[in-house]
């Protein structure tokens, strides 16, 4: 839930007991889409902020670090990404990332809430500049419709850039998706999924590897990266593949700016505490990654 006046927003989630908040300065835009309330903040200090059913989605400031771990991190560890399919991602930086790769040929964005992205093309022109890219193709439907109709073996990457797992989103994070999605990925093809907090959602964290191995992916590794205003402060993505054929190694370096991605973060990321290792004995059995 969100509690906010005239000076505050504030992300409260009674089950953990946190609460984030960041001082505004004026509300810019506010709608009921047909799927969620969507809000458009100015703040103090991280530049604008949208938010969805009073919940965090992407801000000015800290943005760059999760669309480019969702996008590179996949891209860099295929040997020649050419059809990228993106779940969700609205607000279109992942998007945007993904087509600074020279290698990529088709991007397709699959988004069920039109207004998502044309409110962000309006507040958040930056992560929308590759929309009208010719390799670019927006769609607004159903992201589990589309992947159950699409065809085998048809991409390379599938980038699963979805909300919380609730609601809409809540069918991207089951076997029979994650079903689909091994069908669909070409043989060296790789998945990858925001896969929320380490610290807050382990249980989670277990069962989407759980899902991706029953679904038939035989390589699922976890890597995390900070992001201030998601629950903790600390977020994952998983990975999954069909063979041990990448291990998820970075296979090449970027040829163009990244503000937070590096090879050496790539390889960094996937270093996790004892902890989360201790859970996820079961069910990661890849090797670890090395230089």
């Amino acid at each position: 839930m969100s509690l906010h006046n005239d000076n505050w927003f504030t992300e409260a989630n009674e089950q953990t007991g946190i609460a984030f908040s960041l001082r505004l300065t004026k509300k810019l835009h506010e709608e009921q889409s047909p799927y969620q309330l969507i809000t458009i903040y100015d703040t103090k200090e991280f530049g604008k902020l949208m938010a969805l059913d009073g919940l965090y989605m992407v801000t000015d400031r800290d943005n760059f670090i999760y669309h480019e771990m969702m996008s590179h991190t996949a891209l860099f560890a295929h040997p020649n990404p050419r059809t990228v399919v993106i779940i969700g991602g609205g607000d279109c930086g992942t998007l945007r990332e993904v087509l600074k790769h020279p290698t990529v040929e088709h991007a397709i964005q699959i988004e069920i809430d039109e207004r998502v992205t044309r409110v962000s093309e309006q507040y958040f022109p930056v992560l929308c500049e590759s929309n009208h890219d010719p390799r670019a193709q927006l769609l607004f439907e159903d992201g589990i419709k589309w992947m159950a109709a699409a065809a085998d073996q048809s991409c390379d990457v599938i980038i699963i850039d979805s909300t919380d797992p609730i609601g809409p989103a809540e069918g991207l994070f089951n076997e029979k998706f994650y079903r689909e999605c091994r069908r669909v990925l070409a043989t060296d093809g790789i998945l990858i999924q925001q896969s929320e907090s380490p610290l807050l959602h382990l249980p989670l964290l277990k069962s989407i590897h759980t899902a991706m191995r029953k679904a038939g992916f035989t390589a699922t590794r976890t890597l995390h990266f900070p992001q201030c205003i998601y629950p903790s402060g600390w977020w994952s993505a998983t990975l999954a593949s069909h063979e041990d054929v990448t291990q998820f190694r970075v296979n090449s370096t970027p040829s163009f700016d990244t503000r937070y991605y590096n090879a050496q973060i790539h390889t960094a990321s996937f270093a996790l505490p004892t902890f989360v290792t201790e859970t996820l004995r079961d069910c990661e059995n890849t090797p670890q990654l090395s230089e």
